[in-house]
């Protein structure tokens, strides 16, 4: 049996300032991780749906996990209790240097630098991805930012969502991918599928090629994550389907803050609604499997074969 932390349900879950107050911080950190992702995507084996190149939360920040490099890994780190960039080797050798405003072009330089001093040589294609405005990394000196309250915040956010998150995902025992940080569009995600393959996906995403579209969406699955909430302009927990079964839209999810984006093709559940909750955790696993019970039961998925049940208090 699973239970909660003894204390406050809604203890650890911090406040986030509206994200038109960290706006830009907000943009400066997504390119930032951009730069790491990239870096792990250049040297990590190449798995299905882009899996190997995402980052993870840790006690301390996000990760990019142990990367090869020949007959060594390394890692990049951000530490957003220290604020502080951390680039560690199996040799024993690191780099390190302090997280404050600076532009993406110096964040780059000193990535770069710190590497090479390492004696690690990485060349990535330079450009960020899923942005509209896709400036070359080495020539962004339009993001700058950088409020230290709203990264940590944002960060213990992603801490208490990953910790639920592995929760939800213990209950399914069909394929499922690890609970990760996706750089392209900055959010935390875990994913279910039916094990049937799904139509070709459209792609549409602005600065991902078609192919990359294609294989994320390869197989028919369920989705949920949370991101700081650009283009929405708060941060929120969502879910949807690919394919969208007909239906999805009008499913009764739970619980009542939740509600269908049209635009978005999503559920939305504000992370206000959840840290405000008599108690989060349960609030948010109730948005999780309310929103995959409506993609697998619409779409007729083998839950029977799929799931496991797990007793949650």
């Amino acid at each position: 049996m699973i239970k909660e932390n003894r204390g406050n349900a809604s203890e650890g879950w911090p406040s986030l300032p509206p994200l038109e107050d960290w706006q830009e911080t907000c943009t400066t950190l997504h390119m930032w991780a951009q730069v790491v992702g990239k870096i792990r995507l250049m040297h990590s084996p190449d798995l299905n749906h882009s899996w190997g190149s995402t980052l993870y939360v840790t006690t301390r920040g996000l990760t990019t996990s142990p990367i090869p490099y020949g007959v060594l890994t390394f890692a990049v780190d951000f530490d957003f209790i220290t604020h502080a960039l951390h680039i560690t080797t199996s040799r024993g050798t690191d780099r390190s240097f302090s997280l404050q405003p600076m532009s993406v072009a110096d964040f780059y330089r000193k990535v770069m630098q710190a590497l090479g001093e390492l004696g690690i040589e990485v060349r990535i294609f330079a450009r960020p991805v899923e942005v509209e405005a896709a400036i070359p990394f080495d020539k962004d000196d339009q993001h700058a930012s950088y409020d230290a309250d709203a990264a940590s915040r944002f960060w213990q956010a992603l801490v208490q969502a990953d910790r639920v998150f592995k929760e939800f995902r213990a209950g399914f025992i069909g394929k499922a991918s690890p609970v990760h940080f996706f750089w392209g569009a900055f959010d935390l995600a875990v994913t279910r599928f039916s094990g049937r393959t799904a139509p070709k996906h459209p792609g549409g995403a602005p600065n991902v090629a078609a192919r990359i579209m294609e294989e994320a969406y390869s197989h028919e699955l369920s989705s949920a994550g949370f991101w700081p909430g650009t283009g929405l302009g708060e941060a929120a927990f969502y879910a949807y389907a690919y394919p969208s079964p007909a239906g999805f839209d009008k499913y009764p999810v739970q619980p009542k803050a939740a509600y269908f984006h049209s635009s978005l093709g999503e559920f939305i559940l504000p992370y206000e609604a959840v840290r405000t909750a008599d108690n989060p955790r349960q609030t948010l696993l109730l948005f999780f499997q309310t929103t995959y019970e409506a993609a697998a039961t619409l779409a007729g998925w083998d839950r029977g074969l799929l799931e496991r049940k797990i007793i949650h208090s």
